[in-house]
């Protein structure tokens, strides 16, 4: 369900809602107007049931899809990072090595 005029959907305003942002900041954030974040939130006061279990749903796909594409990219990286530099890139390889160890050292002090 989205916001007529928009690609804003009541799910994202629920975001809102269920952190207990007040009306102005959702009108700011999603930059909306305060006709359509009003008729967002008497919509989601009235079928408050519906909209939460839709809501859950959503929630609990969205997280489903971060999982599967973040072990996805996960593999393509470790794939990726496994392979040699490409020919002529060995010298650029070397120095971003260099400032991932530095990286690393700085990140294992703290």
């Amino acid at each position: 369900m989205t916001i007529s005029g928009t690609r804003i959907t009541l799910y994202d305003v629920m975001d809102y809602v269920i952190a207990e942002y007040p009306p102005k900041f959702i009108r700011a954030i999603l930059n909306l107007t305060d006709e359509q974040v009003n008729a967002a939130l008497s919509y989601i006061e009235k079928h408050r049931a519906e909209v939460d279990a839709e809501y859950q749903l959503v929630v609990k796909e969205t997280e489903e899809l971060r999982q599967y594409y973040e072990a996805q990219n996960r593999d393509l990286m470790a794939r990726i990072s496994a392979q040699p530099p490409k020919p002529g890139m060995e010298i650029a390889w070397e120095k971003l090595q260099a400032q991932k160890a530095k990286h690393q050292a700085v990140l294992n002090k703290s």
